[in-house]
């Protein structure tokens, strides 16, 4: 498949919520299965910077730096051939682009809103601190972390391993079809938390079926370093 957009993706928050798989099934697409770990459901989400945006090699006046926030959860295809494919599904895609919520939407089916956004990073010798907010109607959400500022490798087999190895995103469109593309970037590092803080009301961000996440601490949370991305054109499965 030919590289469709790439870019580089930086200061990757992640905060992991075990969900029921019921809540999910009316988001998922055909021809794939929840893909857990150790028997949890997770959600994510996750706040992060889009940035040196290229659309098939060419940059976008004024889109090629922004904030993304989205929620997702977490996916598996087995190929007719036996190949078992990891990927994500998005349940919201929030951006301060219009121009790229709209494509996105209305071309890709892709679960896109254009929203206030806006973003904090300040690293000091013993800290580094990172932050996302988002404005729907007259609130204010966010995410933020405190962390050590040394990256570090990901331990294979680990929960932060599990939630950065899926490379596939995978979309329900509105026929019922599912299309699919591929995400290729290097394995990641992450720096260790050591305080976060997440003030966001789910219920009116993600619909009732999330509303018990408003007072619930996540299972986990990481600060993922990022890297240079190219995501290929998409396809119908």
């Amino acid at each position: 498949m030919a590289v469709f957009l790439t870019a580089e993706w930086r200061k990757l928050i992640m905060a992991q919520y075990e969900v029921s798989p019921t809540i999910l099934a009316p988001y998922l697409p055909n021809g794939l299965e929840l893909d857990l770990f150790q028997s949890r459901c997770y959600v994510s989400l996750v706040g992060f910077l889009f940035d040196r945006v290229r659309l098939k090699g060419l940059p976008i006046p004024f889109h090629t730096r922004f904030e993304e926030i989205n929620l997702r959860f977490y996916v598996t295809r087995t190929e007719p051939d036996g190949t078992r494919k990891r990927g994500v599904v998005f349940i919201s895609e929030l951006v301060p682009r219009y121009a790229i919520a709209f494509v996105a939407k209305h071309i890709y089916e892709e679960p896109y809103a254009a929203i206030p956004t806006r973003h904090s990073f300040e690293a000091k010798p013993t800290t580094l601190n990172v932050s996302y907010a988002w404005k729907l109607g007259a609130r204010w959400h966010s995410i933020a972390v405190e962390a050590n500022p040394t990256p570090q490798p990901i331990a294979l087999g680990s929960e932060e391993d599990f939630i950065t190895d899926h490379f596939w995103g995978y979309t329900k469109r509105a026929d019922d079809s599912t299309s699919a593309y591929e995400v290729q970037h290097p394995r990641w590092q992450t720096y260790a938390i050591k305080n976060h803080a997440i003030d966001a009301d789910f219920a009116s961000l993600y619909g009732p079926s999330f509303a018990h996440l408003n007072h619930a601490t996540p299972n986990s949370i990481l600060l993922a370093e990022g890297s240079p991305v190219s995501v290929l054109s998409g396809f119908r499965l």
